[in-house]
């Protein structure tokens, strides 16, 4: 969060890796007044979610460190005049490790921010992030000591872990690094922070000032100059200035409560970035070509873009300009449309929560009869994750697609298995092969990768991609209605279902909801409904129902 007190500005950490406009919003005296819509109960429930792991992890590293370490408990719930006074407290008692502080606000460099946990080490303290998701993969070359152990000095290369990128964490441990150093606390040398993870397995230390960012930058030299334009972005709003920021869609629109109120600007401006977001959407307004209208205008055969050019053709954009003016959610790239079929296909949607694991393997047989019911089958574990049952729910889904694989190669037949974005369904097959692969039917990580390089795995968001242009997104929510497909379940969605699912295993304390299992069970159904109706569409009537974009 960003705050403004007249025409004092404080940024936290958060602000350096917010949309530009969102920070002037939150700066812009006019926007107090304006109603925001009210907090998204799943984004409220991962702040609950993060704020029980912090209280595990606490537990767990109060138990480690013995009755002889020195702990200042101060926590998040404290009003923040007495957080402050009890953390200034604490580093004058010298207390060995300070939890929820919050260091006082610094009107001068204008930033505000409080930590997990700080750490002390020889003449100086070194912050600690507990967050909510993983942190490393499998590899080597992690700097960590064990999740106990608090001493940087300690660290060593990991020989079974790799850094996940998160560079939101770097950028937090940058900003409280500073903040250390103004108020005279931080530890001398090379700047140094930790971070535990979902896992809570080990501490990952960053060397804050290694040049491991693009161009050779170190994440100080990052965040110095993000936050430096951070800053005046929230000085110009909050002290009326011509803004420096305006508004442009983007990823973080989909989350931000601001965009009511950037949407209907962007659409009563028929702002470009409607159709074309990022880097390139900012390039074409400098170069005269603002609106949908404008870049609609243009030849998709003789004009080039009048920059660099990132995503995608600049043919395709012109195009999706020309989708998006006639109200098209999607028109042909190609004048044909294909997609792989086969005599016997299966639909595969899998279900996971967060970083924590897959809960469900959802699958549809249908086609030529090999022996096997036709159907919806699905192959869950209602133990909340993460568990070991995960594994037995996986080695049973592994087991039945072996066994229609197998049994229609014997009757002569071809097959073919389709996901829509198999990235999701990819991470998961890798992830459970890398988990639990000792567990009795979990395949070899290389079956798994010889299944997926195989042209009977079939990714029809590429398809989608390769073959239609979209104005309104590639969602599979988004494009399976255009094939006459809909959820029986009104509020459908991944979202939605992370409070399903919490329900459905009684995450919370309370007892499982079997209504909950079975709206899963149904609502996952339905996706692979869908990726079946979908390629159904596209073989059949995708080619006459949907225009081709050189006809718009």
């Amino acid at each position: 969060m960003v705050i403004s007190m007249g025409n004092e500005v404080l940024l936290d950490a958060g602000a350096v890796s917010r949309c530009r406009r969102r920070v002037h919003l939150e700066h812009d005296p006019a926007m107090r007044e304006v109603p925001l819509p009210p907090p998204d109960p799943t984004a409220q429930q991962r702040i609950d979610d993060a704020t029980a792991h912090r209280q595990e992890i606490l537990r767990r590293l109060v138990e480690a460190t013995g009755p002889a370490a020195t702990w200042a408990r101060i926590g998040r719930d404290r009003p923040a005049p007495e957080r402050v006074r009890l953390t200034e407290q604490a580093f004058a008692d010298g207390v060995q490790y300070i939890w929820g502080g919050l260091l006082p606000a610094d009107s001068i460099e204008h930033r505000r921010g409080g930590v997990d946990l700080l750490v002390r080490a020889s003449t100086g303290y070194v912050p600690v992030l507990v967050v909510r998701h993983r942190i490393t993969d499998r590899g080597s070359g992690a700097s960590t000591t064990v999740m106990t152990d608090l001493d940087p000095a300690h660290r060593g290369p990991d020989e079974a872990r790799k850094v996940r990128s998160q560079p939101r964490d770097q950028l937090r441990l940058a900003h409280l690094r500073r903040m250390l150093q103004t108020h005279g606390r931080a530890e001398p040398g090379r700047a140094v922070g930790g971070v535990i993870g979902l896992d809570a397995d080990v501490v990952v230390w960053h060397d804050l000032t290694a040049g491991t960012w693009p161009g050779g930058r170190s994440a100080m030299n990052e965040y110095d100059a993000r936050f430096a334009d951070r800053l005046a972005v929230a000085t110009a709003a909050a002290t009326g200035d011509e803004p420096l920021a305006m508004p442009s869609r983007v990823l973080e629109c989909r989350r931000c409560p601001f965009w009511p109120t950037c949407e209907v600007l962007l659409t009563e401006t028929r702002d470009v970035s409607l159709v074309v977001r990022g880097e390139d959407a900012t390039e074409l307004r400098k170069a005269g070509v603002s609106t949908v209208d404008s870049l609609a205008a243009l030849d998709p055969l003789d004009d080039a873009p009048p920059m660099n050019w990132t995503g995608g053709t600049f043919a395709d954009a012109i195009m999706l300009a020309r989708a998006w003016l006639a109200d098209l959610t999607m028109v042909r790239r190609t004048p044909e449309v294909e997609v792989p079929r086969a005599d016997v296909e299966v639909d595969v949607d899998m279900e996971s929560f967060g970083d924590a694991g897959a809960y469900l393997w959802g699958t549809l047989l249908s086609g030529a009869d090999i022996g096997l019911p036709r159907g919806y089958l699905a192959f869950a574990t209602w133990d909340p994750l993460p568990t070991d049952d995960e594994a037995r729910s996986f080695a049973e889904f592994w087991a039945w697609f072996t066994d229609v694989r197998e049994r229609t190669l014997a009757a002569g037949l071809t097959f073919r298995a389709y996901c829509y974005n198999a990235l999701a369904e990819n991470r998961w097959l890798f992830g459970s092969v890398e988990r639990f692969g000792d567990h009795p039917g979990v395949p070899s990580r290389r079956a798994v990768q010889s299944f997926v390089d195989s042209e009977e795995w079939v990714d029809l968001f590429r398809s989608v991609t390769d073959q239609f242009l979209c104005s309104r997104g590639k969602g599979l929510k988004v494009v399976a209605p255009v094939a006459g497909f809909s959820w029986r379940d009104p509020e459908a969605g991944g979202e939605a279902s992370m409070r399903w699912y919490r329900d459905a295993v009684g995450m919370d304390g309370e007892v499982p909801d079997d209504a909950q299992r079975e709206r899963l069970l149904r609502y996952n159904e339905d996706d692979v409904l869908a990726t079946k109706a979908l390629r159904e569409w596209m073989s059949d009537r995708a080619q006459t129902e949907v225009p081709y974009m050189l006809d718009l």
